[in-house]
């Protein structure tokens, strides 16, 4: 955290920071929201750009990659449940590449493509953030680390990740298929079998059998 000093005026107490670009002191457009850098125009926003820094653990940087992706109505290929999509839900890099996306909203709805699990010190909150107007284009790049991973992508508008805007960035071999993820792994909600509810529908069985056992036997005293 960012130290400051203190300036008192009538009814006011103003923090001035010790250190940082001032909005004045960045480009037009850019703005500093918390600790991400965000670029904003009536197209929409990009957060948390990265071109140039390379992640720790990568030692030079790999292929440039392009990925062009519209979201939209369009696209849910006709499944039940789903009210918007992605052209694409599946995208591929190899390791410590610098990844480029077009993101094209064909909706008249604002809709997102983002990132999450990126290493933190590089993308605040771990993630790389678009965001298209209704109609409009917008693009921006990250790099991501070296290790075989696989990345969570979706929209953050309400809802727009449980009615299908959702997909995975897969680098190097990967970890595995997220779940959900439509076309890839089934739809949009996963069977729990955990032992949570495994517990539950045991003792809601014993307790059914045993109310049951306890009605028989007075059915049978009463006759």
């Amino acid at each position: 955290m960012k130290r400051g000093r203190c300036r008192r005026l009538p009814g006011l107490v103003l923090l001035a920071p010790l250190a940082g670009p001032s909005l004045a002191q960045m480009p037009a457009g850019e703005t500093m929201i918390g600790h991400h850098q965000m670029h904003m125009d009536a197209s929409g926003s990009v957060m948390n750009q990265n071109s140039t820094e390379l992640p720790y653990d990568c030692a030079e940087l790999g292929e440039d990659v392009e990925i062009t992706v519209h979201g939209g109505r369009a696209y849910t290929g006709g499944s039940d449940g789903q009210t918007f999509g992605y052209s694409e839900h599946e995208y591929f890099a190899e390791p410590c590449s610098r990844v480029t996306v077009t993101f094209i909203n064909d909706d008249a709805v604002r809709h997102q493509w983002m990132i999450h699990g990126l290493p933190k010190y590089l993308y605040p909150g771990g993630m790389f953030h678009l965001e298209a107007a209704g109609g409009a284009t917008v693009s921006g790049t990250f790099i991501v680390p070296s290790d075989n991973r696989t990345y969570l992508v979706h929209c953050d508008m309400t809802q727009h990740m449980e009615q299908g805007m959702k997909a995975q960035l897969v680098v190097g071999a990967g970890s595995g298929d997220l779940w959900s993820i439509p076309g890839i792994s089934g739809g949009l909600y996963r069977d729990d079998y955990s032992p949570d509810r495994y517990w539950g529908f045991l003792l809601s069985g014993l307790a059914l059998g045993f109310l049951l056992t306890v009605a028989v036997h007075y059915f049978l005293r009463g006759r």
